[in-house]
């Protein structure tokens, strides 16, 4: 794997282990970026290194050490002097840690050598626990804004830009740099600890915590930018959350939903794009590519759910996802029973991306025209002003009915605002046959 894939798929993983072995967002995010910008340097001359994700922690704490022995002076910097010794002294217990059980699990690999698969070969075994739990945890931290905990996660763990981010809360990027660095400067001087809570406390941190599990996954879903139209190893990597989480939270119906939620959005992305990386709609997505393991595993536990619970945003959320993925083609979709379901959606969780997923529904149910009418109803809010789905919706429904020139003006207004390549290539298509036609 490349570095930029490295970085891609390991960067949030890294800088979660970085912020608990140095205690600093700051610390670690300089650590990591000098050690990539070594890793830059040196691998293409001496090879990528075995276990590339522990060389770039090693190398980032390194790196993080030398930060603070340049500021430090003797003289009015005893503290930090003190800090470079304690972290020094805990690197070397790490490493030493680290050693060990890379020899106790080759031991163990010497005497239980009976797999031929290679599924274990350079498995990059993490001592440290699961840091990334711990990172979201700390993040969602009540003495901090709601906002401010899911930015900060979108931030760390997903590596998404402070652009990025800003964008899906529509705000300016300074103003969202502000609410960043307040969000540090607030675990710093509260003495937030790193770690996740006791049993008692839990409950309180939940909805936070589902919800930035639920936005990474939603990102690496929809990419909001960058050249491919799904991250997998965000989506990979919200699911493995999920089920850390319901583990931790068993009787937790929510929970369980969202796993669920996310299984089953899931267990359609090998047929969601296509050879050159467009989009491909539900409507003629290959449906034996689709993943029937996660499917069953997804159905169940929204079945579970909601016997349980509520029927939460999660478990309805879930529940469609469901009535998706029973179907054997887009024409056997039960579509009155989605539409039903986003409406009792909308009365638990009024949200304008929910109104348009009604409103694309209620087009399947009863023909693009009456989808039509609730798009341009919707249009009238500024919530989705710059949101590009909401033009490439409305652009679909009136190719549907064959009105060239709206059609054409609608895509060029969604193409004016997507911001990830795959969408962007996939819409000027479509522009194009809309013109072709006109």
């Amino acid at each position: 794997m490349d570095i930029e894939g490295i970085f891609r798929e390991e960067s949030g993983r890294i800088l979660a282990t970085l912020i608990r072995l140095l205690g600093s967002f700051d610390l670690a995010e300089e650590g990591m970026q000098e050690a990539f910008a070594t890793a830059v340097e040196r691998w293409p001359r001496e090879g990528t290194p075995a276990k590339p994700r522990a060389w770039l922690i090693a190398t980032a704490q390194h790196k993080a050490i030398d930060v603070l022995r340049r500021r430090a002076r003797f003289d009015s910097k005893r503290e930090e002097l003190q800090r470079i010794a304690e972290l020094e002294q805990q690197f070397a217990d790490a490493q030493m840690a680290k050693a060990r059980i890379d020899n106790a699990g080759e031991s163990m690999r010497r005497h239980n050598r009976t797999r031929s698969d290679g599924s274990d070969a350079g498995r990059d075994d993490d001592p440290f626990g699961d840091d990334r739990l711990r990172l979201i945890f700390t993040c969602c931290h009540p003495a901090l804004a709601l906002e401010a905990q899911v930015a900060l996660t979108l931030r760390t763990l997903c590596g998404l830009t402070t652009e990025e981010i800003a964008r899906s809360f529509l705000v300016p990027p300074p103003t969202m740099a502000q609410r960043l660095v307040r969000a540090k400067q607030k675990i710093r001087d509260a003495r937030i600890p790193y770690q996740i809570p006791p049993e008692h406390e839990l409950a309180a941190r939940v909805e936070a915590v589902l919800l930035v599990v639920y936005l990474v996954f939603n990102e690496g879903y929809n990419a909001t930018s960058g050249e491919a139209a799904v991250r997998h190893e965000l989506c990979t990597e919200a699911i493995r959350l999920g089920r850390v989480v319901c583990q931790l939270l068993p009787r937790q119906t929510d929970a369980r939903a969202l796993l669920a939620l996310m299984l089953l959005h899931d267990s359609r992305r090998p047929a969601r794009t296509a050879q050159n990386g467009e989009p491909v709609l539900l409507e003629v997505q290959d449906r034996s590519l689709w993943n029937q393991e996660q499917i069953r595993e997804g159905t169940a536990l929204v079945e579970s759910a909601l016997r349980d619970g509520r029927a939460s945003p999660y478990a309805l959320q879930a529940a469609i996802a469901a009535v998706h993925a029973q179907a054997q083609s887009v024409e056997e979709t039960d579509w009155r029973q989605i539409v039903g379901l986003y409406e009792i959606l909308l009365q638990a969780q009024p949200s304008p991306v929910i109104e348009l997923n009604h409103a694309a529904a209620v087009a399947m149910a009863e023909g693009p025209a009456a989808g039509l009418k609730l798009l341009d109803d919707l249009g009238a809010k500024s919530e989705l002003r710059d949101y590009y789905l909401l033009p490439a919706s409305r652009a679909d429904l009136l190719r549907r009915l064959e009105r060239w020139t709206e059609a054409a003006d609608s895509y060029r207004r969604a193409l004016a605002l997507a911001t990830n390549d795959s969408a962007r290539k996939f819409l000027s298509r479509r522009l194009a046959e809309m013109e072709a036609r006109i």
